[in-house]
């Protein structure tokens, strides 16, 4: 093991990584160094660059794996060689939008269906009927529904602690 090699695996433990995040770090760098046949503290960013691009370009990897790379990177340069590092010199790549598959009515209709218990058939149709989110709907209190106005009180709601 080399020296350079030891001290990131000793900053990773140090700081707590979990051992696939370290697995991971270990893995880039050691990727990042056959790429250039250097150690990588005779290595700058400019390399960085070079190297990034490459796993775009050339090996076609997506955005979240090229991001854990630049992770790896960062933590190198940053907690191990304490080099300075801005985002704004290497900023992480943008990740594509991807649209949530949505069901046609036939569809939710058919999965509704094919309930076999009742309660599953409520939770299925008050789900879609009103936009709830799973989490939301089995924090529901028979409080929190308000049949003359037609309304469900939300308590909560995304992100929110909810108290039990």
């Amino acid at each position: 093991m080399t020296r350079l090699r030891k001290m990131m695996l000793d900053e990773l433990e140090r700081r707590n990584y979990t051992q696939s995040t370290r697995r991971a770090y270990l893995l880039g760098v050691a990727d990042f160094t056959r790429q250039f046949h250097r150690s990588p503290d005779q290595l700058g960013l400019d390399h960085v660059r070079e190297y990034l691009v490459e796993l775009f370009r050339v090996r076609k990897l997506s955005a979240a794996t090229v991001a854990a790379r630049v992770a790896a990177m960062r933590f190198l340069f940053v907690q191990v060689l304490k080099r300075p590092w801005t985002v704004e010199d290497m900023p992480y790549p943008k990740h594509p939008q991807k649209l949530p598959v949505t069901l046609t009515q036939e569809e939710v209709a058919r999965v509704i269906e094919a309930t076999s218990l009742p309660l599953h058939r409520i939770i299925l149709m008050t789900l879609y009927g009103t936009g709830l989110r799973r989490m939301e709907l089995t924090h529901l209190k028979v409080g929190d529904i308000d049949s003359a106005r037609m309304v469900i009180h939300v308590r909560g709601g995304k992100g929110a602690k909810i108290a039990t």
